[in-house]
């Protein structure tokens, strides 16, 4: 492939212009350097749906990487529009979807910019928020407002800044995402996990599950 991995610290380049960004993610995807994706379901995701917290039947995954919950969302009879900066993400998710036979609507560019259509019953982004809010947190807001209604549920997983890793995630504190999200959604539980990454790479992390007001 000819280039050693753009390695670091994601929350070294949340700031980056988002052309910059792609380019940086998009290189980490081409040689491998992906520590957040696992390329199996999220264990946070599987016992919100089986809690019946994610109630309905179309949900909007923001951020979703190579598409694995996409895939999972789907196979549980939801209706998926998944949307990613990443070209190359969602090139592979495409792939991943077409190999298990789901039906998903994938998008690739900025969400700020995007139509995403909705109103969606659910929204989900598993390390999404924690990024964007550096780079452009009042277009994410407007965003969640476009795409959600009364009564939509959101769960969103978040770094916790009381473990910082030299390859984690961004963080974000509680008092933070109160007052950037509370606003908007009423928050209905909010908890400590970590992301089931690797064995070895299981950062500590916020679980927030939301309700549009």
């Amino acid at each position: 492939m000819g280039s050693s991995p753009p390695r670091g610290n994601t929350r070294d380049i949340t700031n980056l212009p988002p052309e910059e960004y792609v380019h940086h993610i998009g290189q980490r995807y081409v040689v491998g350097d992906t520590p957040w994706d696992s390329g199996k379901p999220n264990a946070e995701l599987i016992r919100q749906i089986e809690a019946g917290n994610l109630p309905g039947k179309t949900v909007l995954e923001m951020g979703c990487g190579t598409g694995t919950n996409a895939v999972e969302l789907a196979r549980r009879g939801y209706r998926v529009t998944a949307v990613d900066l990443t070209p190359l993400a969602i090139e592979r998710a495409r792939e991943k979807a077409t190999k298990a036979g789901a039906s998903i609507n994938f998008r690739a560019g900025d969400l700020t910019r995007l139509d995403l259509g909705g109103p969606y019953d659910c929204l989900l982004d598993i390390g999404l928020y924690h990024g964007i809010r550096n780079r452009d947190l009042e277009g994410f807001q407007s965003t969640l407002q476009r795409v959600s209604r009364p009564g939509t549920r959101w769960l969103s997983l978040a770094g916790n800044p009381k473990e910082i890793s030299p390859e984690g995630p961004p963080v974000v504190r509680e008092e933070e995402i109160r007052s950037e999200l509370g606003p908007l959604f009423k928050i209905l539980e909010l908890h400590e996990i970590r992301f089931d990454l690797r064995p070895d790479f299981q950062p500590l992390a916020w679980s927030i599950l939301m309700e549009r007001r």
